[in-house]
């Protein structure tokens, strides 16, 4: 038995040449990154310039009042460096305020639930200290964007007519940007935000008179921090307004908290795997649990990882259900110092892969690390939102505003080998009421968090939530050759592992590891509200075979089956080293996302 062989259709082709390439979860982001490379920017203008379209085009997935996560190497750099941009819970943000606002999980939608935003910050970091544009020229494709209005996604238009009535009845703000005439805006209509098109112009103007780039870029972070954005955002979230709980609640995020974060930069965290190093963010995010993932099946032959097999496809999710334990039992911005070694140890590894059997598992089960105590969160087994599989289509929101699994992704190559992958998320447009002076909401990721003190995911002032958002970068040899990530919530990790076994152990192409079906879990902890677990539960798009789902059932898996293009949005772009050709790959599902390069 061999690694099923790779369809001889793809969607796409896998681009390749030697100038540059972008790839993202929509393509006039991609061609924006695109038209900066091709006016000399490099990997990093490119980037930033696109995040700041996703902000327009995918108004539902991402925004200027969520936050992101980025892994880079910049060319000659020995290793990837992380780019922080996930804000804290403000310094109101307690457990003793939540509960006595008679809580007992953060919220899924609402300010209350608002971390301080850290996207707009991160992306301001990043060009000035690896980008080589004025932030005017930047930003002038969102700002145009903004004001002069871009075609709406189906999806976005259907995010907003399942939020209408909401819209309609408590949050005025928002239904005067999003269904102007009280109407939901029908797929395709142009739609304009001036407001954040004026913010946008702010930023770039704030710098006027600087002596040197990177102080107008400074000042720039110094006007989104304690300008008018900290300003108005605190202001209007303090008046109470209707949550996911229903009930209404007051924000508790002030301008000093605007003030007192700054995004930064971290050092990945990396395992290997059949030759390769894989890098991620730490345990403030999923990140680890890809890396613990890959180590389990690191330990087994080949044909055992084949996600087109029911043997393959078992043990994939057998040792994603146990990273996944791992994850909600230990990770967090209070993770253990020593967790990620202890996780990626031998040892350790060796007796999780221990754990897989022939059936599958209805246990939630993280393991045993000497000197750190498991965290046992409730293990809410009840349907949520609208019984929708998680992860299957995309979005998936509740009436309330509740929304799982939403955020966009951007990759960019450029010819002298500097490499970049950012998850930006929040601040959708159904997070909380829009901001009227900016045209933007808040985010909700403190929906992450426990209202309990003995998780290291705990909600706590200052303290960064779990995130979901987990892009990766892939090395060999000591040299970058692949970025890749998606969005998706919960299923992130979930989405890019079947990729890259295809990839590093099947020997498929980056399209057809993109385009194959592939599947997920949902037995694990919900990192959204209201944090439901689903014991065996595994989704699978059709195409994966009749044979392979009655099998993986036999097996004592729960199977969803969805449909045959519903599951993943990766994007990925890459250096092809024998060769030297870049190459850039998109995902065809939802019909959106897209590559570009040459």
């Amino acid at each position: 038995m061999r690694f099923t062989p790779p369809s001889g259709f793809t969607t796409r082709p896998t681009l390749e040449g030697t100038f540059g390439m972008a790839a993202s979860t929509h393509a006039t982001a991609t061609a924006v990154a695109q038209a900066v490379l091709e006016r000399g920017g490099n990997a990093f203008d490119a980037a930033v310039a696109g995040g700041f379209v996703l902000h327009i085009v995918e108004p539902h997935l991402n925004g200027p009042g969520g936050d992101l996560v980025g892994i880079f190497q910049s060319a000659g750099a020995v290793e990837p460096t992380v780019l922080m941009g996930q804000g804290p819970a403000p310094a109101g943000a307690t457990i003793a305020h939540f509960r006595g606002e008679g809580l007992d999980l953060v919220p899924g939608a609402g300010g209350l639930a608002a971390a301080v935003p850290g996207a707009v910050d991160a992306w301001l970091l990043l060009l000035r200290d690896h980008g080589t544009w004025e932030l005017g020229d930047v930003l002038s494709f969102a700002i145009g964007y903004a004001r002069d209005g871009h075609p709406l996604l189906p999806a976005a238009a259907a995010t907003i007519a399942r939020v209408a009535e909401l819209f309609r009845e408590a949050w005025p703000s928002s239904a005067a940007l999003w269904m102007p005439g009280g109407e939901v805006p029908a797929a395709g209509a142009l739609v304009r935000n001036p407001a954040y098109a004026a913010v946008l112009e702010r930023l770039a103007a704030a710098g006027d008179g600087a002596a040197d780039r990177g102080a107008r870029i400074d000042a720039a972070r110094q006007e989104w921090k304690t300008g008018l954005v900290a300003q108005a955002a605190s202001d209007f979230l303090a008046q109470p307004h209707r949550h996911s709980s229903g009930r209404d609640h007051a924000g508790v995020i002030t301008p000093e908290d605007f003030a007192a974060f700054d995004a930064g930069y971290e050092p990945a965290v990396t395992a290997g795997f059949r030759g390769y190093v894989v890098a991620k963010a730490g345990a403030w995010t999923q990140g680890p649990a890809l890396l613990e993932a890959l180590r389990i099946l690191d330990g087994f032959e080949n044909e055992a990882l084949d996600p087109a097999t029911a043997r393959g496809a078992h043990t994939i999710i057998e040792a994603l259900k146990l990273a996944l334990a791992d994850r909600d039992a230990y990770f967090g911005d209070a993770a253990h110092p020593a967790l990620v070694a202890g996780l990626l140890s031998e040892e350790y590894v060796a007796s999780r892969r221990a754990e897989i059997g022939e059936r599958a598992s209805r246990e939630w089960r993280p393991g045993a690390l000497p000197g750190i105590a498991p965290f046992y969160p409730p293990l809410n087994q009840e349907p949520a939102g609208d019984g929708t599989p998680a992860g299957v289509g995309e979005p998936t929101v509740a009436k309330t505003g509740a929304t799982r699994g939403d955020t966009c992704h951007i990759d960019v190559v450029d010819r002298w080998g500097n490499l970049v992958a950012v998850t930006p998320s929040g601040g959708w447009l159904q997070s909380s009421p829009t901001v009227p002076e900016l045209g933007f909401c808040l985010g909700t990721r403190l929906q992450m968090t426990w209202l309990d003190e003995a998780s290291p995911a705990a909600l706590r002032p200052g303290t960064r939530p779990r995130t979901t958002l987990t892009p990766t970068l892939v090395s060999r040899d000591g040299a970058p050759v692949m970025a890749l990530g998606t969005p998706g919530g919960d299923q992130q990790e979930q989405w890019q592992l079947p990729m890259l076994l295809r990839m590093l152990v099947g020997g498929y192409t980056p399209q057809q590891a993109i385009d194959a079906a592939t599947l997920h879990t949902t037995a694990l902890v919900d990192s959204f509200w209201p944090r439901t677990r689903t014991p065996a539960g595994v989704v699978a798009e059709d195409r994966l075979g009749d044979d392979v789902i009655e099998e993986l059932r036999a097996r004592g898996h729960d199977v969803t089956v969805s449909g045959p293009w519903s599951l993943g949005r990766l994007s990925a772009v890459g250096i092809d080293r024998s060769r030297g050709v870049l190459w850039a790959a998109a995902n065809p599902r939802g019909m959106q996302g897209y590559a570009a390069g040459r």
